[in-house]
């Protein structure tokens, strides 16, 4: 299960019970919220909140390290290049400067500019793992029912569908298609060099893809045989009704949302400033 990509995991508990359509308001309010304001304690709040939520879904770290591991990398990349191209951004937001490392030219170190960068990775850390409890703890067919319910048309919600189903399935086969590989003596696990294991996994990622395409052409052939796309709506075998939990959690996403509005007015702009 580990080794598995990012996707629905059957379970128990109050989020499995969720409507997918609530669950799917839910994660774009909140991360509405949490794109809308630099409060630093608000976003750590619902940061803090989000982790919790993984503990409560019954989520192993096994189960999501890849994830994150490559979303942390994505955020340092973005840090890097927001200081490269505005190594002093910070001290423009905030209104002063401390100086901590005096570097050279232009490139210097400040209180503020680490501050602003540590809001932008927190914003990472904070909408992410909503996006992959969502995934997680949503079924495909519910999560485009939830997408036809807030209005996305239905062939397109069907074909996010079909992709969240085959993701898993194309990573399944590629890891037996490693394995057989290094079976025959080709080694591509970390003992192998970077370069070497970069030729290797090219050698079966791009068949795999052609292949995949043929398949995709096959399952678009087979349902336009059974005209699928010919009404302007359907309906959904795994559609879920709303209950009074769903309400309930859209209440809560709203308050977060007006939350972080208040803050926006309370703090006179959407940046927090703790020298003032």
């Amino acid at each position: 299960m580990a080794n598995k990509f990012i996707g629905y995991r059957q379970g128990q508990g109050f989020l499995y019970q969720l409507s997918g359509s609530s669950k799917m308001i839910f994660f774009i309010l909140v991360s509405i919220a949490c794109m809308a304001t630099y409060d630093t304690r608000f976003i750590l709040v619902l940061g803090f909140c989000a982790v919790l939520l993984f503990r409560w879904a019954k989520i192993k770290w096994a189960d999501v390290s890849f994830a994150m591991t490559v979303v942390f990398l994505i955020a340092l990349f973005n840090l890097l290049m927001v200081y490269l191209f505005a190594p002093s951004y910070g001290e423009e937001i905030y209104g002063t400067k401390t100086l901590l490392f005096a570097g050279w030219g232009r490139f210097y170190v400040t209180s503020q500019e680490l501050f602003y960068l540590f809001n932008l990775i927190l914003k990472y850390f904070c909408t992410v793992p909503l996006a992959i409890l969502f995934l997680m703890t949503t079924h495909p067919s519910q999560f485009a029912a939830s997408l036809n319910r807030i209005g996305l048309p239905y062939k397109l919600a069907y074909s996010v569908s079909l992709t969240l189903r085959y993701i898993p399935d194309v990573q399944e086969e590629f890891g037996m298609i490693k394995l057989s590989q290094e079976a025959r003596g080709l080694e591509l696990s970390k003992k192998a060099n970077l370069v070497s294991r970069i030729k290797g996994n090219l050698q079966i990622v791009i068949p795999l893809i052609f292949g995949s395409l043929e398949r995709i052409d096959t399952i678009a052939t087979a349902m336009e045989l059974r005209r699928f796309g010919k009404y302007k709506k359907r309906t959904w075998y795994q559609a879920q009704p709303m209950t009074g939990k769903d309400w309930w959690v859209l209440a809560l996403a709203f308050i977060i949302l007006l939350v972080s509005l208040a803050l926006i007015f309370w703090n006179h702009g959407r940046f927090y400033n703790p020298w003032v």
